[in-house]
C-alpha cells in the first residue's frame, strides 16, 4: 500500500506557474512510475504526464506539452509536477498515482494508488 499526499495548488491569474507536489509513505517509491491526472467538474479523468521510476523518462499528453514539467525526487519520495503558462482549461482538481509496470500508460484504472488531489483553479 502506498498512500500519497498532494500539494502546491490555489488560485492563479492566467500565464501563471504552480508547483505541485506529492509525497508517498513508502520507501519503495522508487519502485512506482508516477503520473499526474486532472479531472474538471462535469468532466472525466485527464492524464497528464508520467515520469519512469528512476525519472529518466517522461510521458505527456499533448494538451500540457511544453508548459508542463514532471520530475521526481526518489530520495525524498516525492513527484513533481512544474506548471506554466496556465490557462483556465487547465482548472481541476489534481492528483498524483502510483502504478507498477511501463510508463506510457494514460489511463487511469491502470494507476493503482491515488492521492486525494489539490484544486488548481487558474483565473481569466
Amino acid at each position: 500500500q502506498v498512500q500519497l499526499e498532494e500539494s502546491g495548488g490555489g488560485l492563479v491569474q492566467a500565464g501563471a506557474s504552480l508547483r505541485l507536489s506529492c509525497t508517498a509513505s513508502r520507501a519503495t517509491f522508487s519502485s512506482y512510475v508516477m503520473g499526474w491526472f486532472r479531472q474538471a467538474p462535469g468532466k472525466e479523468r485527464e492524464f497528464v504526464a508520467a515520469i519512469s521510476r528512476n525519472g529518466g523518462s517522461t510521458y505527456y499528453a499533448d494538451s500540457v506539452k511544453c508548459r508542463f514539467t514532471i520530475s521526481r525526487d526518489n530520495a525524498k519520495n516525492t513527484v513533481y509536477l512544474q506548471t506554466n503558462s496556465l490557462k483556465p482549461e487547465d482548472s481541476a482538481v489534481y492528483y498524483c498515482a502510483a502504478r507498477i509496470g511501463s510508463l506510457r500508460v494514460d489511463t487511469a484504472r491502470k494507476y493503482d494508488y491515488w492521492g486525494q488531489g489539490t484544486q488548481v483553479t487558474v483565473s481569466s
